[in-house]
């Protein structure tokens, strides 16, 4: 019995020997030049987006600029509200007195009105929300191109727009550049 143990362990030992073949190490190859500590040459840095729109004169203005559209807007709405509140009013005093065809003409010039209404407000809202779109995309292009020109000195890999709701939970102040981001862009558009 102990010779068939003895044959059956050496069986085994010789199709490990066979089969098992050792791998290679693995190569790890860095760009890292000298004896610096990986990740060294990483630099990253923030701005704060709820401070640059509180301090960025261009973004307030845009802001203005949408408000003063919006109440142009609504201003409109109203008129157009009004002007066939008018007209209701002066149906409901007519209604006794109109015949059965103006009657029905006054349902059709009614649902025409509700119509054109609808068609305008929409209309207004699709532009605004164009504008609003341009001007969004406006500045993000501006700061955009502050920050290339002003990455060519600083050699950040990234920089990140910092939101209060936002997936960051730890940030270190150092690599703050919201204020040189602010100073920047209020330079360059008061030079416009």
């Amino acid at each position: 019995m102990v010779p068939g143990l003895l044959a059956l362990l050496l069986t085994g030992v010789l199709f490990y020997v066979i089969y098992h073949k050792p791998q290679p190490a693995a190569v790890i190859v860095s760009s890292n030049k000298g004896n610096q500590p990986p990740g060294n040459n990483f630099r990253m840095a923030y701005f704060d987006t709820d401070s640059l729109e509180a301090h960025y004169q261009y973004f307030k203005d845009v802001l203005e600029q949408v408000k003063g559209r919006e109440n142009e807007m609504n201003a409109e709405l109203n008129s157009m509200e009004k002007g066939y509140q008018k007209k209701i009013t002066e149906w409901q005093k007519n209604a006794k007195t109109m015949t059965q065809t103006e009657n029905e003409q006054a349902q059709q010039e009614y649902a025409q009105m509700q119509q054109n209404y609808q068609a305008r407000k929409q209309s207004l809202q699709e532009s605004l929300l164009k504008h609003n779109e341009d001007l969004k995309a406006d500045i993000r292009k501006k700061i955009q191109d502050y920050l290339k020109e002003y990455n060519k000195d600083k050699g950040f890999n990234y920089i990140i727009s910092y939101e209060t709701n936002s997936f960051i939970y730890v940030r270190d102040t150092a690599f703050n550049i919201t204020d040189d981001l602010v100073a920047g862009l209020n330079a360059a558009y008061k030079k416009k």
